[in-house]
Order: structure tokens, then C-alpha cells, then sequence
């Protein structure tokens, strides 16, 4: 959320500092060329009354208009602007360069021919810094209500156009400065509104893992986001809460209903002394009072390992997952089974009670299904921050469809139905693995087959814990 909501903001800052910056910076452009324009014209008037006095003085071609041209020279060695006073028929009372003529049409042209109309030219179009163009002002002579001559001078813009690049250059760093400010404001804010929803998710994601004691911690943040953390605890509490009270049901009843179950099955004993030996009724309510009992006892332990936490500690897999093959091979040996393990030393953070009844079940369910004359192999495999123990069967398999469902409880694949079993033995170690941050997972095993793979952590942090998550 965070990649699209910062962009987003930083978009908008960007187009609200370009929407300030673009329009101060064509201001500071017009200020700086009206500023010379100002100034050009008030060196025009200056000209323009020197030539007014040299025309109205009877010697002025003498004496008038050699000090004109005296001013002129000078203002053009000292500011590289050409300047001159011109007759309406172009002929040059005074001017500097003296190279320096009327041109026949441009710029200058249209000022002189509008300044012979007794007004002073139009301001001259921008000039932008990447612009070699000139700057001309032209203002008439008047005597007696009559144009007499018009002043025009003819400016270089070089110093102009420096100092509005410099102008830029500071509204440009300016904008990037407010920019870089804006970039970190939002990194605070987005922060800010998104850390409750960053430790809400990891919350989430450590309820939906096992871990149902997770709480979402006090945080920061927008009061909305406050208010559904606190809402958040609420319902987990809630679910935790019936979850619990359906785990005490299930203890309970699988407690209370195994005393009369044994009475029974103890009667049912007794009766079977009083009746002709081999009656096929009661050996068939000896065997289903026998699987009743087993139900109740595996209801009982997958009650106990949903509740009971996990006491990890620091242990070598590869040890214990030897010492499980070496107890089940006498059972392999008897149903014809080769039992097989690969385990060298690996050391992972697990509850070692816990990862021995896992591997119980997994490799009685391989030993059984696998048929006579084939083999069962155990791997144990260090995989980075996990370890992996492996059991892999040549037995008939399980189809894909068979594979989505296999581990839920009391679920047996139709073919299997007569084999012994309550089908909660699976359940039982995902729940006791889930308790120590380890998982199962299962396969196909080519050629044929069944794979189950038990993952364990190698580090002491549990999977998926995050800053901000508390355990109540």
C-alpha cells in the first residue's frame, strides 16, 4: 500500500510546487526585463531632452550636438548600447557607433516608425535566458506639438538574461529544497497511517499460523486505525474464546466418555465368556468398541496438542529423527518393509516431544500403506532459516483431489477405509508442529508414492513475528 500511496503524494506535492514555482519564475523574468525597460527609458528621456535643447539652441549643431554625441559615445563605452537621435527621414542628429544606422525594417524600424507617431514604443517582447535577442526602446522629440527626432537605443541582453537565470536557479533549488521537505513529510505520514495496518496484517498473518495468543500492540496512527485495533484484540479475544471453550468441550467429553466406554467394553468382555468361542457378533463389538476408544484417545490428544504451547529448544533432528527410524524398523521388518534413514546432523529450534510424535505418525502411515518387499525412506535437510524432514513411500499414493484433503480431520481416502486408523493422527501433528512454528506438507514421490515433508525453524524467532505483535 505504501509504494502506491507515496507516489501518489509525492505526485501532488510535485504538481502544487510546479504550479507556484512556474508562475513566480515567468514573474521574476517580466520583473527583470521591466526593470531595464524602465531604465532605458529614462535614458531616452535624458537623450531626448539633450536634442530637444540642441535643436531649439541656434548653434545647437554645433555646440549642442557635439555634446550629444559626446553623451552618446560615452554611454556606448561605458554600457554597450548602441543609441541614437534620428530625423523623420532617418538622417542621425547624433549616434554611437558611429557605424550605427537605421536598419530598414526589424525591430528597431518598428519602434522608430512608432515613436515618429509623438508615442513612445511598446514594451519589447520576453526575452528568455535562452534567447540572443536585443532590447529596443524608442522615444520622440516633441517640439512646438511635433516630432522632431526620436531617441533609440539598442540593448544587449546578456546581463538581463544572467541575472533571470540566476533568479531561476534560485527558485529551482527553492522548489527542490520544499521538494525533498515534501518527500520527507510524506514518508513520516504514510508511515505513520500505514504502520497500524503494517502490525494489524502481521497480526493477522500470526493468528492465521496458530499463534491465537497474538494481539495487535498499541501503536500510532490515524484514531479510525486505533479504534479497529482495539476492535481487532476484541474479536480475537472472542474467537479465542470459543475456540477454547470448543477445545474444552472436546477434552472433556473425550474424558468423561471414556470410563463408560471401558465398563462397556469390559462387559462386553464378560459376554463373550458366556458365548460359544469365535462369535462373529461379539468379536465385531470388540472391534468397534476398540476403535471407539482409539477415536476418543486420539480426540483427547488433538484436543491437548491445540492447547498445550511449545517448549522449543535447541535440538539435533537429525538424532531424533534416527532414533524414530531405528523404533519403527522392527514394525518395518515385520510387514516385509525396508525402513531406510538418511540423517545427518541438523540442529533446529522445535519442542522435541512434539516433532517425535509427528514423525510417529507420519512414518506409521508409510510403513502401513507401503505394500510388502518395497521401501520407506527418511531424509533430514537443512534448507536455510528451515530444516526438513522428509518420509517417502512407494505405497499407492494419493490423487491430487486426495492431497487437498489429506491431514483434515477424521478424513480417510475411500481406499483406505478398512485399513486401521481414526484418521486424527495427521491433524494431531499439525497441530503440535503448528504450536513450535514448524508445518507439514505433503507430495507426490515419483515413481509412485506419497511424500510428507515436516518443516521446522532453525532460529529461535518464531515465523512471522513481527514488530508491534504482543502475546497475551
Amino acid at each position: 500500500m505504501r509504494t502506491r500511496l507515496l507516489p501518489l503524494l509525492i505526485v501532488l506535492m510535485a504538481a502544487v510546487l510546479l504550479a507556484l514555482g512556474i508562475p513566480l519564475a515567468v514573474s521574476l523574468a517580466a520583473a527583470q526585463q521591466q526593470t531595464v525597460v524602465v531604465d532605458r527609458i529614462d535614458d531616452t528621456a535624458y537623450f531626448a531632452a539633450m536634442a530637444r535643447s540642441a535643436m531649439n539652441t541656434p548653434e545647437g549643431p554645433r555646440d549642442e550636438g557635439r555634446a550629444l554625441s559626446r553623451e552618446l559615445e560615452s554611454y556606448y563605452g561605458v554600457y554597450g548600447i548602441r543609441a541614437g537621435v534620428f530625423l523623420p527621414g532617418d538622417t542621425p542628429l547624433a549616434n554611437a557607433p558611429e557605424t550605427w544606422f537605421l536598419p530598414g525594417s526589424g525591430e528597431v524600424r518598428d519602434a522608430f516608425e512608432e515613436a515618429l507617431l509623438s508615442r513612445r514604443s511598446h514594451d519589447p517582447r520576453q526575452v528568455w535566458p535562452w534567447q540572443r535577442g536585443r532590447l529596443v526602446v524608442a522615444s520622440p522629440v516633441v517640439r512646438d506639438g511635433d516630432v522632431v527626432a526620436v531617441v533609440v537605443t539598442d540593448s544587449p541582453t546578456g546581463g538581463m538574461r544572467s541575472r533571470i537565470l540566476h533568479g531561476w536557479l534560485v527558485i529551482a533549488a527553492g522548489e527542490v529544497a520544499a521538494m525533498l521537505l515534501a518527500v520527507g513529510a510524506a514518508l513520516r505520514l504514510t508511515g505513520w497511517v500505514l504502520r497500524p495496518v503494517r502490525i494489524l496484517d502481521a497480526t493477522t498473518h500470526a493468528i492465521a499460523s496458530g499463534r491465537l495468543k497474538s494481539r495487535v500492540a498499541a501503536a500510532g496512527g490515524p484514531p479510525e486505525l486505533r479504534r479497529l485495533a482495539r476492535s481487532f484484540n476484541e474479536m480475537a479475544d472472542n474467537v479465542e474464546d470459543v475456540l477454547e471453550q470448543q477445545r474444552a468441550f472436546v477434552a472433556d467429553a473425550s474424558h468423561q466418555l471414556r470410563n463408560p466406554l471401558s465398563a462397556l467394553l469390559l462387559r462386553i468382555e464378560l459376554l463373550a465368556l458366556e458365548l460359544p468361542e469365535g462369535n462373529e457378533e461379539i468379536a465385531s463389538v470388540q472391534t468397534e468398541g476398540k476403535r471407539l476408544a482409539q477415536v476418543l484417545d486420539d480426540l483427547l490428544d488433538l484436543a491437548l496438542a491445540e492447547h498445550t504451547a511449545a517448549d522449543l529448544r535447541l535440538t539435533d533432528i537429525g538424532a531424533l529423527a534416527a532414533e524414530r527410524v531405528a523404533a519403527w524398523s522392527p514394525t518395518a521388518t515385520a510387514k516385509g518393509v525396508d525402513l531406510v534413514g538418511d540423517c545427518p546432523p541438523t540442529t533446529a529450534w522445535v519442542d522435541p516431544v512434539a516433532l517425535s510424535s509427528a514423525l510417529d505418525a507420519v512414518i506409521d502411515n508409510a510403513v502401513k500403506f507401503t505394500p510388502d518387499g518395497r521401501r520407506v525412506e527418511v531424509t533430514v535437510a537443512s534448507n536455510g532459516d528451515t530444516a526438513s524432514v522428509m518420509v517417502a513411500d512407494l505405497g499407492p499414493g494419493l490423487t491430487d483431489e486426495e492431497l487437498a484433503r489429506i491431514g483434515d480431520r477424521f478424513w480417510r481416502s475411500g481406499r483406505h477405509q478398512n485399513v486401521k486408523g481414526s484418521g486424527l493422527g495427521l491433524s494431531i501433528s499439525r497441530a503440535l508442529l503448528s504450536a513450535g512454528g514448524g508445518s507439514i506438507a505433503y507430495g507426490h514421490h515419483e515413481p509412485q508414492g506419497l511424500k510428507v515433508t515436516v518443516r521446522v525453524p532453525r532460529s529461535a524467532a518464531e515465523p512471522g513475528s513481527a514488530q508491534g505483535l504482543t502475546e497475551r
